[in-house]
């Protein structure tokens, strides 16, 4: 019986730590969006241009914490 909940409870860290990964991922694009509205900022000509460099980095950073949020759902669900 407390083997079965220490199995839990190392599930539950072990999901805990592998959306670690997700805090990066949303600092990335914070910092991202950032760079992208100061830019528009100075350049406002290029805007589409640089709007879509912006989506496109977005994307990127954000499938990061996709991988780590179908890991985590692994650890839980799966093993």
């Amino acid at each position: 019986m407390i083997e079965g909940q220490i199995d839990l409870g190392l599930q539950a860290v072990g999901a805990g730590l592998a959306m670690v990964g997700a805090l990066g991922s949303g600092a990335g694009i914070g910092i991202l969006v950032q760079g992208a509205l100061q830019a528009i900022a100075r350049n406002p000509d290029v805007s589409g241009q640089i709007q879509q460099n912006m989506i496109l980095g977005i994307v990127f950073a954000e499938t990061i914490a996709i991988y780590c949020l179908v890991i985590a759902l692994i650890i839980l669900f799966v093993l």
